[in-house]
């Protein structure tokens, strides 16, 4: 298993799909996992460290792990089939849970847990950025650093 950090999400043009974009922590592979605007908004929060009134979904599966006296202790990206990613959670009581990777992101934001992937994953769906990809990266980077979660969510159809 190879350990990611989160660099953040974002919404690949023309289509406005959003995307979660994970970085191999020692070495040159990214891993975009497409993912749903809901699931966007609740990692941004995250990753901006947002408080909201009331716990949001990931919070609270937090708060439910806690007071149930267990730890989630990572976060395992372990499969890719026909371009869907499937996670587990990994509890320190031994229990291991299917998960989606977008609500397993989410939660280990929340709990400050580390991410990893199975290196196979990583050589089916990762790619190696070029120097040319630096620039886009920066240029992602500073879009993170201005967007909002509401940005995520998509227009209303009425008029």
């Amino acid at each position: 298993m190879r350990e990611l950090d989160i660099v953040g999400v974002r919404v690949e043009m023309p289509t406005n799909q959003p995307l979660i974009l994970l970085r191999e922590r020692e070495g040159t592979r990214y891993l975009p996992i497409w993912v749903g605007a809901i699931e966007a908004s609740a990692i941004a929060f995250a990753q901006q460290g947002t408080v909201a009134p009331r716990p949001p979904t990931h919070a609270l599966m937090a708060s439910i792990i806690e007071g149930l006296g267990d730890e989630l202790t990572e976060v395992r990206i372990v499969d890719v089939r026909d371009g869907v990613f499937y996670a587990e959670l990994a509890f320190a009581g031994g229990a291991v849970v299917d998960a989606r990777p977008s609500d397993s992101i989410a939660l280990a934001l929340r709990t400050g847990v580390r991410v990893v992937c199975a290196e196979d994953v990583l050589d089916v769906a990762g790619f190696a950025q070029t120097p040319d990809e630096d620039e886009q990266v920066q240029q992602f980077r500073e879009f993170l650093d201005h967007v909002d979660p509401e940005d995520f969510e998509k227009p209303s159809s009425e008029g």
